[in-house]
């Protein structure tokens, strides 16, 4: 889950915002814990096609 869509329960407000001081450290949190984190379904699904698609070509060359 990305922290643009999650909503602090102490002030409220978005946590991408960073209003208070524990939004700024979920999101800090947040950011460090993964990289595909901040990635979009689109992104990911395109990574992956990528992946399958060297791991097809290397078992091609290797045959």
């Amino acid at each position: 889950m990305t922290y643009d869509r999650l909503v602090c329960a102490n002030c409220a407000a978005p946590v991408s915002e960073g209003r208070c001081p524990v939004c700024r450290a979920n999101r800090e949190r947040l950011q460090q814990v993964n990289f595909f984190a901040g990635l979009n379904p689109t992104a990911l699904i395109a990574l992956l096609v990528v992946l399958v698609a060297a791991v097809a070509l290397l078992a091609h060359q290797t045959v």
